[in-house]
């Protein structure tokens, strides 16, 4: 599955629909600018839109994640549900994985700042400990902002 081959499958079939990317969206009560996205690549429809996408562009879920239209004579060996559950399975783990890069920089963090406060004694160990304080700082506060955008779910 190639985003840039699945957006341009995206736009090609838009078009033969004779539908704006502002009506497209519409219909799947996304903006414009998402479909705009998919079309250039930059990122996949959500699984939860899949569906509808491909009702309004009269394709299958297949033919999308591959990109092209479906010979004929072609054999499938798998369903839309198992793509389905592939795309839902594979957008929660990337979600799972901000999640994770979010603790793993707060607890990093954490660590830096217990090191800092045993470096000290000359003026350059102090300098040492300041900067890892201030980094320590920056790592934990970059990761609750990484949480809290996981949480509000963007």
């Amino acid at each position: 599955m190639n985003q840039l081959t699945t957006g341009k499958f995206i736009l090609k079939k838009r078009k033969e629909k004779n539908l704006t990317q502002e009506q497209l969206a519409e219909k799947l009560g996304v903006s414009n600018k998402t479909i705009s996205k998919w079309e250039t690549g930059k990122c996949m429809p959500d699984y939860s839109v899949i569906k509808n996408l491909c009702e309004e562009l009269e394709i299958t879920i297949a033919e999308l994640m591959d990109g092209e239209e479906t010979e004929e004579k072609s054999v499938r060996t798998y369903d839309e549900e198992q793509i389905m559950d592939l795309l839902r399975r594979t957008q929660e783990l990337e979600k799972q994985k901000k999640l994770i890069y979010g603790v793993l920089l707060i607890v990093m963090g954490i660590a830096i700042q217990a090191l800092s406060h045993s470096i000290s004694g000359s003026n350059v160990k102090d300098f040492l400990s300041g900067l890892m304080l201030g980094l320590s700082i920056a790592e934990m506060l970059v990761g609750v902002y990484i949480i809290g955008r996981h949480i509000a779910g963007r």
